[in-house]
């Protein structure tokens, strides 16, 4: 199943899925360095679901941005 990622609601940039120490997985832009939160996981059922949820997260805009008053 391939995961859809909208433009960065900060700055229109690229998302991208990133997986962290094979426990945790968030999606970034690649050019402002906004996030979603971490989602932790388990195993590859956990994973998939982990996957699912940062991307709409991100696809609704609740992202954590690196600028004064954020």
């Amino acid at each position: 199943m391939e995961i859809e990622l909208e433009e960065c609601p900060a700055c229109r940039g690229a998302g991208y899925i990133v997986h962290e120490g094979g426990w945790n997985v968030q999606v970034e832009c690649a050019d402002c360095g906004a996030h979603t939160v971490y989602v932790e996981y388990e195993n590859d059922e956990q994973k998939a679901e982990a996957e699912r949820q940062v991307a709409m997260l991100w696809n609704i805009g609740k992202v954590i941005k690196h600028t004064p008053g954020e």
